[in-house]
């Protein structure tokens, strides 16, 4: 200010004349690079056409270690950009033993409202086998998953996911899942629970044969949930877990099949290339067809790899989702 106001009146106006104008100047380029990164930003966070959940399974290493919590579940979803939550039964096991099934859902429920978190479904595993050629092994499962569909409702969850092993026999599998699942669901519909079957092994991962199972059972609230991946429909030895020897040759037309009767979706996830991009699942193209049926609700991401940290592969998973919703029409 001394030096501008030692100047003759003339050029100090000159001075002052100039300084503004470059001030101007900046300020107008400095509010069109924000408007152009702010269109940016809107253009890269649009909406995506479904809503973002963590299926727990992601995290399953991770709450099943020593000191792992999984009461922490709804807390970890909230800090990383989930709005709802995908329980696995099996994962609160040692939690139900010591301190009782109603204590553990309650207090599941209780950190969900704390964390403002939507409770989606229970995927319930190690309850009996709903498809067994067995009626009275059938009927013990159905008993055994009731209390997972009151803990739903406790919840507010709208489905659970349940297993369909029984056998690799066709035609002893469909009226034996079916016989099981009309069970379920008839006690489910009293709780306004709905009973979903995924692809996850054996003749479940069939999908046409699956599909002839829910439309035998012909419930409105017996439904699918598709998974992305679980295409495996036999195993090493004849075992539900293990070394993959077969797959649905199909996984999309499987997915397509299946999406009709879906009231649940799951994006399975493996490994990344350099990109982002799943190396073994064309998202663009799932996401496609699943918009294409109309759906509209939760997609839990579930990362099930082994090269990248559960949180690095659920969050690799989450940006691939987003990323290729954005790139379908």
């Amino acid at each position: 200010m001394t030096k501008l106001n030692a100047l003759p009146g003339l050029s100090g106006f000159i001075v002052l004349s100039l300084i503004l104008s470059l001030t101007s100047c900046k300020q107008k380029t400095e509010q069109s690079e924000n408007t152009e990164s702010m269109t940016e930003s809107t253009m890269t966070n649009q909406d995506p056409f479904f809503k973002l959940s963590l299926a727990e399974w992601s995290l399953h290493r991770t709450f099943n270690a020593k000191n792992g919590d999984p009461f922490q579940f709804a807390k970890i979803a909230r800090e990383n950009g989930f709005e709802g939550l995908e329980y696995v039964s099996q994962l609160y096991s040692k939690q139900i033993e010591k301190l009782g099934f109603d204590t553990v859902i309650d207090s599941l429920k209780t950190m969900s409202e704390k964390y403002g978190m939507q409770n989606v479904l229970i995927m319930v595993d190690h309850e009996g086998d709903l498809a067994s050629p067995d009626e009275a092994v059938r009927d013990e499962a159905v008993e055994n998953h009731k209390k997972w569909v009151d803990a739903a409702a406790t919840l507010g969850c709208h489905a659970i996911r349940v297993n369909t092993f029984g056998t690799n026999d066709p035609e002893k599998w469909v009226p034996a899942v079916a016989d099981g699942l009309k069970k379920l669901a008839t006690y489910a519909a009293t709780k306004n629970i709905e009973v979903l079957c995924e692809n996850h092994g054996w003749l479940s991962s069939d999908a046409p044969i699956l599909m002839k199972a829910i439309h035998e059972v012909n419930m409105d609230n017996c439904g699918t949930l598709p998974d992305f991946g679980n295409w495996c429909v036999k195993r090493k030895d004849g075992e539900q877990w293990g070394e993959c020897v077969a797959e649905y040759p199909d996984k999309y037309q499987g997915i397509a099949l299946m999406l009709p009767k879906a009231t649940a979706v799951s994006a399975k996830s493996y490994d990344f290339d350099d990109n982002g991009n799943e190396t073994t699942l064309d998202y663009p193209r799932i996401l496609k067809l699943v918009k294409d049926a109309g759906y509209t609700s939760f997609i839990g991401v579930e990362y099930e790899g082994n090269r990248l940290s559960e949180m690095e592969g659920l969050l690799a998973t989450k940006a691939l989702l987003l990323k290729s919703a954005a790139e379908i029409k």
